[in-house]
């Protein structure tokens, strides 16, 4: 092995705004439609899921107005299963599951190898397109049609009544999972063979080991809910006996085809958050990473588990004993890994010189709700208990904390995280520190109550209910609310700072990874030179410089890439 000493960047050489950069590197509606450049594709998947978001919001504002009182406000009950329908459809396969990946991934990627761009750039600009088919063939189905099966399409409610509008649906669904595996394939691929010299698999950014675990998962679980929609497809078109009983078919079989597929969503959903997470709790920290290679593990482990637990969502469909006990076990031994990366950011913290910017906030706020969403999931995981809170309130309120609460306020730390690289503005922390507190309590507010009435009795889905929940029905839609208030004042300060916002330095916040280099917004091609492979975890190799407004290579420090 030799070693090769890499030149020093002299530390008080001011980081220069360059006015060439990436956004306006071209111009035109075209220049961007047909753009091969990771970090426009980012921004244009931030768009589209920015706008479904909104979307979803809106429908979850509504079923929180109509439950607000006993009895039906302004909804038939038809209309509420649409409205549902249409909130739980648009927020886990529009939102959640493309969110951290294809718009966070597909900017910072890149940027943390030190490459030019993603492995397969046309790859990557059809994966954008597929997404925009399949959320535009989606959401028409969903606002023309009257789709009410629930977002999960279980039979039999998607093997009767309105056959035309399930099959556009699913088939809008089957474009969106083809999205995702060209994503998924495209970091796999990227990460493998486009690391620079010395990035050794130990050297490698948390943020890309979580990338590759949920890119596993894409390509290996969304076939399986390609195949099953298509198989749903068939069946209302060619009559086919497959999942409807009355044509001979099964309809548990599509339990466990969706599941084999949907507990790994769940964790393509969290996974990229965690990832987020541990790059913004080491950077707010001043220290390296605690853990670094049980944090890794755990990514890998945790997308390798979420195949063999799909059965504990169907514990009340008449398994056997042997499998509820094989499929609890497993889904136990599964909160190890999550505990892992819990307890490896909280040592993180100890003793650090922690910085309460905005996404530390966010970073803290997720412990804190992911922590309530995991612990409340081992309820779910005992036979015993499920058979009692099984389709209840309790689990809107896990399924929130975890997804919402887990993957929203990641979303959220990443974003207002990468935002002064992204954009090369700063925002402001006042503005956005308060959007970031109102949302935190308007969250609990709005779903802790939840798993009170789930523990009473009160059953999910339903359009109506007893007064004796009354109550806790209205603090929950307050603190829907509140919550949406929290969210329009994040969205107020990032969309002023484009305006008004004070030029972003290339390292703002003192973070050792590669993607911090080079300047904010970054140039077209990212690099002038390819940078060196250090460890992303090394604090002390930066130091804050007055003149640059941001922090710079420490004089003196020599990173060494093996070969």
């Amino acid at each position: 092995m030799t070693q090769v000493d890499v030149p020093v960047i002299a530390p008080d050489r001011p980081v220069q705004h360059l006015d060439h950069n990436y956004i306006n590197h071209s111009k035109g509606i075209l220049s961007w439609l047909l753009t091969l450049d990771h970090k426009r594709i980012g921004l244009m998947y931030l768009a589209g899921i920015s706008a479904s978001f909104f979307l979803g919001g809106l429908f979850a504002m509504a079923i929180r107005l109509e439950l607000f009182a006993p009895g039906m406000q302004f909804m038939s009950a038809e209309q509420y299963n649409q409205v549902f329908t249409l909130h739980g459809a648009v927020m886990v396969f529009l939102f959640i599951i493309p969110g951290i990946p294809a718009a966070l991934g597909n900017v910072v990627l890149p940027l943390m190898l030190g490459a030019k761009d993603v492995a397969f750039p046309r790859l990557n600009l059809g994966s954008f397109y597929l997404w925009i088919s399949g959320a535009g063939f989606f959401v028409y189905t969903l606002l023309t049609k009257g789709l009410d099966t629930g977002w999960t399409f279980y039979t039999p409610y998607s093997t009767t009544g309105n056959n035309t509008a399930v099959i556009s649906a699913t088939f809008g669904v089957f474009l969106l999972g083809f999205s995702s595996i060209f994503t998924g394939l495209n970091f796999l691929v990227t990460i493998h063979k486009m690391r620079p010299p010395g990035m050794t698999w130990h050297k490698l950014p948390l943020f890309l080991w979580g990338m590759y675990g949920t890119a596993i998962m894409q390509i290996l679980a969304t076939p399986v809910l390609g195949i099953t929609l298509l198989l749903l497809i068939m069946e209302s078109t060619l009559g086919i006996g497959i999942f409807d009983p009355n044509k001979g078919g099964d309809p548990v079989l599509y339990q466990h085809f969706f599941w084999f597929y949907s507990h790994p969503a769940v964790y393509i959903m969290i996974l990229p958050a965690m990832a987020v997470i541990s790059e913004v709790i080491a950077a707010f920290s001043r220290k390296h990473i605690f853990g670094y290679r049980m944090i890794a593990y755990s990514s890998v482990s945790i997308a390798l588990l979420s195949f063999l637990v799909w059965g504990h969502h169907m514990f009340v469909s008449s398994e056997s004993t042997l499998a509820t006990l094989i499929f609890s076990a497993i889904t136990f031994s599964i909160a190890i890994p999550s505990a892992i990366k819990v307890f490896n950011w909280l040592a993180t913290l100890y003793k650090g010189s922690v910085a309460l910017n905005t996404p530390m906030l966010y970073a803290l706020e997720f412990i804190w709700l992911f922590t309530i969403g995991g612990l409340t999931g081992l309820f779910l995981a005992v036979l015993s208990t499920d058979v009692a809170l099984h389709d209840t309130y309790f689990v809107v309120a896990h399924f929130h904390y975890v997804m919402v609460g887990g993957t929203l306020f990641a979303f959220f730390a990443g974003l207002h995280y990468w935002w002064p690289k992204m954009t090369g503005k700063m925002y402001s922390e006042t503005s956005s520190r308060l959007g970031s507190i109102v949302a935190f309590i308007g969250f609990n507010l709005a779903f802790f109550p939840q798993f009170i009435m789930g523990s009473r009795g009160m059953p999910r889905r339903y359009a109506d209910y007893k007064p004796d929940f009354e109550l806790f029905h209205q603090l929950s839609s307050v603190g829907t609310a509140i919550l949406g208030v929290g969210l329009a004042i994040v969205a107020y300060s990032l969309v002023r700072s484009l305006f008004s916002g004070k030029k972003a330095p290339a390292n703002p916040w003192g973070s050792a990874t590669i993607e911090w280099e080079c300047p904010s917004p970054p140039p077209h091609h990212n690099f002038d030179h390819p940078p060196a492979a250090t460890d992303p975890y090394d604090m002390e190799r930066v130091e804050w410089n007055e003149e640059v407004g941001g922090y710079v290579p420490v004089q003196g420090y020599r990173p060494v890439v093996h070969h």
